[in-house]
């Protein structure tokens, strides 16, 4: 599955160390104006190199070229297809890792499914194919804005810090420490109206927590009181509404903005959990392709935590799964307007 959606589909191709990768998105309406300048913008916030604590060295300039499917700035409701160059791959960097199998990682796991895989960053399974998915969302982002949504992502801890001074630190001492570690980001789509989502099986958690989950290093998701609700008493966590017009308006929004699957019209608010980076620039013990126990010392070029870089993607995958429900919800004849 390198397809995702349903009527507004965003296919990815390409790895870590090809000449490019790229998408194709499906299904947005014709005769929107594309602002290629803002998705720009975002593919900015997720590129390496930026030389932001803890993130990759890799030099990518992250430039969009888009081959299909606008016309003077306007979206012909045909196919978008585009590519970002990989100009600063470094394959001989992963030639210890030809045989060994990378503890964490999902060389062991394709070696497996396919009996071939691509060992030069993880191929297809590298975080760097994300600069795709950010592309399209910051397209979906342009159509969803049009119904007045929007979507805000951040880092909401590092380690155990959950405040910015203490998160730098996390990330300064895991840098020196030769180690990685994990985090959260939290996201909130403001201004969704009423009525998204398709339960029984296409409730929209359901559908956001499949796309986040999608997110490499992610390893959970939770919406509104989320696993905290588990040791909380009902009376704590009953949404009691006090007002109905185009939405329904709770005390406190516990249920993070969707119930029985479908959006309520009030803030829909998330979290996603990421794993340290399994990549650490030490040595580790492992065993190669044949079984046998072998040390790997890694080279090349690797963030010390997924979450500074994880942000935009967390709203690219937002935008995108919005985008979807919202065309379902119009052809359906639930919405009358975009």
């Amino acid at each position: 599955m390198n397809t995702l959606g349903h009527i507004f589909r965003f296919t990815n191709f390409g790895e870590s160390h090809g000449p490019a990768i790229g998408g194709v998105v499906d299904g947005m309406p014709a005769g929107l104006p594309l602002d290629v300048a803002a998705i720009q913008c975002e593919l900015d916030r997720r590129r390496p190199g930026s030389g932001a604590a803890g993130t990759s060295s890799r030099r990518e300039s992250d430039l969009i070229e888009i081959l299909s499917g606008v016309y003077e700035g306007v979206t012909t409701g045909t196919p978008i297809a585009f590519v970002i160059a990989n100009i600063d791959a470094r394959p001989a960097d992963y030639d210890s890792m030809r045989h060994a199998l990378r503890p964490g990682h999902a060389d062991a796991t394709y070696m497996l499914k396919y009996g071939v895989r691509d060992h030069r960053g993880g191929g297809r399974a590298s975080a760097r194919t994300t600069a795709a998915t950010v592309a399209a969302g910051a397209m979906a982002r342009q159509l969803i804005a049009h119904s007045g949504i929007s979507v805000r992502a951040y880092a909401s801890s590092i380690g155990g810090a959950t405040d910015a001074e203490g998160m730098a630190r996390e990330l300064r001492e895991a840098q020196q420490a030769a180690d990685t570690t994990g985090g959260t980001v939290t996201c909130v789509i403001s201004g969704c109206p009423a009525g998204l989502g398709e339960p029984v099986f296409g409730k929209l958690q359901a559908r956001l927590a499949a796309a986040m989950m999608s997110i490499n290093a992610a390893k959970g998701f939770e919406y509104g009181e989320g696993f905290a609700s588990a040791a909380m008493r009902g009376s704590q966590t009953l949404d009691r509404p006090v007002g109905i017009d185009s939405a329904l308006h709770t005390e406190a929004n516990h249920a993070g903005g969707i119930l029985g699957g479908i959006s309520t019209g009030e803030d829909i608010t998330m979290r996603v959990a990421f794993k340290p980076i399994a990549t650490m620039m030490r040595a580790v013990d492992t065993i190669d392709s044949h079984g046998q126990p072998c040390t790997l010392m890694a080279k090349g070029r690797h963030d010390v935590c997924a979450v500074p870089r994880a942000v935009p993607v967390v709203e690219a995958m937002a935008c995108l799964t919005m985008a979807d429900a919202l065309l379902a919800a119009r052809a359906a004849g639930q919405l009358s307007t975009l």
